[in-house]
């Protein structure tokens, strides 16, 4: 554990030991090693949140966000796009980001080639994309061969694995982008998509995430991670004041199973999905931590529940 973090691991140690004693049993972290690795989850958990607030105060190369570079990275990009006031493409990146993710070895090449159009000097921006997302699929389709098989190595992130670059299924990518274009179309721009759903909410920063995660049901292949990675990275940029007000363990497996085993003892503990929702919103208050904090730490620490083991995508 790193020094600097000594102090933090106390506090959310008194804070779980209180929340077993007085408020609900937290039998999954009665064994000393788990307890000790379910803390370094959420410090590390901490340190990813803190990490994209210091990204968007960072000096960044304007390399990031060229396609053509190496160092194309499309969440940098949209920092930078952010900063600059051109917000859609700070929005549609956050998109691209989560949609594509990041492979351990490939790193960010799919999403580079495929916004950068294989390098042909014109980009599958959003003004181009969402002007016509027909003639996205038309050159998907007539490139997918070469994305997928001309020795370059790309790949989609592990949490999008089983995600299909194909053109022209219900469920691939280009269905994806093109009904990506259809929610944010009727408003006009993301900004006005996050107004109103602010509207609705009541300015509320947590009704309005829950309403654009419900209505993100529009978007094809986007199920609950995807949906829920989208939207905090969002606000994590800025880019919408909004937070979760849940972990949404409805539809989650690595989350709910974490919640079952720290609130039950096992991860098929009978709890169900509202009810972990609920302590765990209490568990994250007492703790002073967000839920996607929670949500992202019980993901990690039920693969190895009695030893810390990092998260590298």
């Amino acid at each position: 554990m790193r020094p600097r973090d000594r102090e933090l691991a106390e506090q959310l140690s008194e804070g779980l030991l209180s929340f077993d004693k007085k408020k609900h049993p937290l039998p999954g972290i009665r064994v000393r090693a788990s307890f000790e690795a379910f803390v370094e989850q959420v410090l590390e958990s901490l340190h990813r949140i803190k990490y994209v607030s210091v990204l968007r105060r960072r000096n960044l190369s304007n390399l990031r966000a060229e396609p053509a570079s190496e160092l194309f990275d499309p969440l940098k990009a949209a920092a930078l796009h952010s900063r600059q006031g051109q917000v859609d493409e700070a929005f549609w990146l956050v998109f691209l980001f989560v949609h594509f993710g990041k492979h351990k070895r490939a790193g960010w090449r799919l999403a580079r080639d495929v916004y950068g159009a294989l390098g042909s000097g014109m980009r599958w921006d959003w003004a181009r994309t969402s002007a016509d997302p027909a003639s996205f699929r038309q050159w998907l389709a007539a490139n997918v061969n070469t994305l997928r098989g001309d020795g370059i190595a790309r790949y989609f992130g592990n949490h999008r694995k089983y995600q299909s670059l194909d053109a022209t299924s219900p469920a691939g990518t280009g269905a994806t982008v093109e009904s990506y274009v259809r929610w944010v179309a009727p408003q006009g721009t993301h900004q006005l998509l996050v107004q109103n759903a602010q509207t609705r909410g009541g300015n509320d920063p947590r009704r309005t995430f829950d309403h654009l995660y419900r209505s993100m049901d529009a978007v094809v292949s986007f199920g609950r991670m995807a949906k829920f990675d989208y939207l905090t990275m969002l606000g994590k940029l800025g880019l919408a004041g909004i937070e979760p007000g849940s972990a949404y363990l409805e539809g989650a497996t690595g989350p709910l199973r974490g919640a079952r085993l720290l609130l039950g003892g096992s991860v098929t503990a009978a709890l169900s999905a509202p009810t972990l929702d609920g302590w765990l919103v209490q568990l994250g208050t007492d703790l002073n931590v967000g839920m996607q904090v929670l949500e992202d730490s019980l993901c990690n620490w039920q693969k190895t529940p009695g030893k810390f083991v990092p998260f590298r995508g």
